[in-house]
């Protein structure tokens, strides 16, 4: 539980900032609920986070108020790039991208804007740049 408060922190220490909360969903074999609370807190603590479902590619963008649903996939397939270029095309200040950290990014791509990667496994790969909190 102590992602809790650190992520709540961190959160906080952000509030009036463009945040977006992205989520892989290049698997189901995932823990779905410990996700969706995470949606679930974001959505209680900044209404005003974009919510991104993303893949390969982008399939979703809305506000994390909308109640959508988030779909997984079964293909395995993520790559990070797209996602995280939309967010600096949208200017957002600070993205929480939800991930196990397995999926494409190229070596030399840099964002302008702060990245926490939060990761719902056991094990926590290196990120190649931003802050990496482990989520179980």
């Amino acid at each position: 539980m102590k992602w809790h408060k650190n992520l709540l922190k961190i959160i906080q220490d952000r509030q009036g900032k463009k945040l977006a909360l992205i989520v892989d969903t290049s698997t189901n074999e995932t823990k779905v609920d410990l996700i969706a609370n995470i949606v679930t807190f974001f959505k209680e603590l900044t209404p005003d986070t974009v919510l991104v479902q993303a893949d390969f590619k982008i399939r979703s963008t809305e506000p994390i108020t909308a109640g959508t649903e988030i779909k997984y996939h079964t293909h395995g397939k993520a790559s990070y790039t797209l996602a995280l270029e939309w967010a600096e095309e949208e200017k957002i200040e600070t993205v929480f991208y939800i991930t196990d950290l397995t999926g494409f990014l190229p070596e030399e791509m840099q964002v302008p804007y702060e990245v926490y990667w939060l990761v719902p496994t056991e094990f926590v790969p290196k990120a190649p740049f931003g802050k990496v909190m482990k989520v179980v």
